[in-house]
């Protein structure tokens, strides 16, 4: 397991085992919605050491569903980081030669600003009049907290899913800061199939009684069964019929026979109910329709006139584009989308499709071509940086 490293001079607080920075208390961060958010906090955790040129910095942009923990273990749930596959001494992203940061999106719920926070103005949880926020405001959040550590620019940012979302606006948004850029299992847009899967899930929400127009905190309760729902239909987007298959097939879970009943005779509906029932133990409910939001506003092209390729125009950054054979969530072509606009913007852009039939969830486990692939690129990106080993 990777040892949280540390930066030493800045002084945060420490909340449930991660750094908290105070940040937009002199200029407050202008969102893309208009309003300016500040002061606001940012929590992230550390992995490894800066070297003195301070040229070794991966960022790691998490997922939907994930947070700071990438390769420590969840303060919540006692569960190991969820990369911890990828992230470690001597695994593919090495903690022992690259300093690597992993924060909580704005807007999050594991100590960055968002509606379970404290609202100045009323002294309650924010709830619904937190700010709707957007990829790009989880980017340029991203951005202040590295001035405030002192980080000039990254050797990488890397992410999968809505990580690989930020990735690209990275990449897009802050050029000169990004030396090299690891999409993987992404697109540069949420696709109308995507945002519709969301609004199911929004919906549960807040069709749950306890849900209260979002000020459920107030009320001392928790809209857990919507919440738990929305779990169980976004999990099944992350995986794959052959995968649901290998594990579950149609056998019956502790029984021997069908119950004529509602209960889950099924080990696959067993399976769910329980993804549902352990996600509302870590997760806020309302941070789920924020973070749900900001992906399917996400369109990079239409900010730039709807050609991808000028989000990347004169890029420098070297970038490798990874998808999966298996992820109908983020399917393959729309990563080809992306290869051919960087392609178009005369990019350096390598692109692997990777067999598997563990669908979007793959670049989450253990798959040993995508740990090759990615160390061969780093180990490349990182001799053409200079890094020293």
């Amino acid at each position: 397991m990777a040892e949280a490293g540390s930066i030493h001079g800045h002084g945060e607080a420490r909340v449930q085992g991660a750094l908290v920075a105070a940040l937009g208390r002199e200029r407050a961060l202008r969102l893309e919605s208009g309003v300016e958010l500040g002061p606001f906090t940012i929590a992230y955790q550390t992995y490894g050491r800066l070297d003195a040129e301070r040229r070794n910095a991966i960022l790691i942009c998490h997922a939907l569903t994930g947070d700071q923990h990438v390769a420590s273990r969840h303060p919540v749930t006692g569960k190991p980081g969820w990369w911890e596959s990828m992230v470690g001494p001597g695994r593919v992203i090495d903690t022992e030669r690259y300093f690597v940061i992993c924060a909580n999106v704005l807007g999050g719920c594991m100590g960055s600003s968002g509606p379970t926070e404290i609202d100045p103005a009323s002294g309650k949880p924010y709830g619904l009049a937190f700010p709707v926020v957007t990829i790009a405001d989880m980017v340029n959040a991203q951005a202040l907290l590295l001035d405030h550590i002192g980080i000039p620019d990254l050797f990488c940012v890397i992410g999968g899913s809505m990580g690989g979302m930020q990735v690209l606006q990275w990449a897009a948004s802050y050029p000169d800061r990004v030396f090299a850029a690891i999409p993987i299992a992404c697109a540069a847009r949420h696709s109308a199939q995507n945002i519709a899967f969301h609004e199911v899930g929004r919906q549960a929400i807040m069709a749950d009684p306890e849900w209260r127009n979002g000020d459920y905190l107030s009320f001392g309760t928790n809209p857990r069964s919507g919440l738990a729902v929305a779990r169980m239909a976004a999990h099944i987007t992350y995986l794959s019929e052959t995968a649901l298959h290998r594990k579950f097939g149609r056998n019956l879970q502790n029984r021997e026979r069908i119950t004529f009943g509602f209960e889950a005779d099924f080990q696959v509906e067993s399976y769910l109910r329980h993804q549902g029932s352990t996600f509302v133990e870590r997760f806020d409910a309302n941070s789920y329709l924020y973070i749900t939001r900001a992906m399917d506003y996400f369109d990079l092209a239409a900010e730039h006139g709807g050609v991808l390729a000028k989000a990347f125009s004169g890029t420098r950054t070297r970038f490798c584009v990874v998808s999966f054979t298996s992820d109908w969530l983020f399917p393959t072509r729309e990563s080809r989308e992306v290869v051919h606009a960087l392609n178009a913007a005369a990019a350096n852009v390598s692109f692997v499709e990777i067999e598997s039939d563990k669908g979007h969830d793959a670049f989450l486990l253990d798959e040993p071509e995508m740990f090759k692939i990615l160390r061969g690129f780093l180990e490349g990106s990182a001799e053409h940086r200079g890094l020293r080993r």
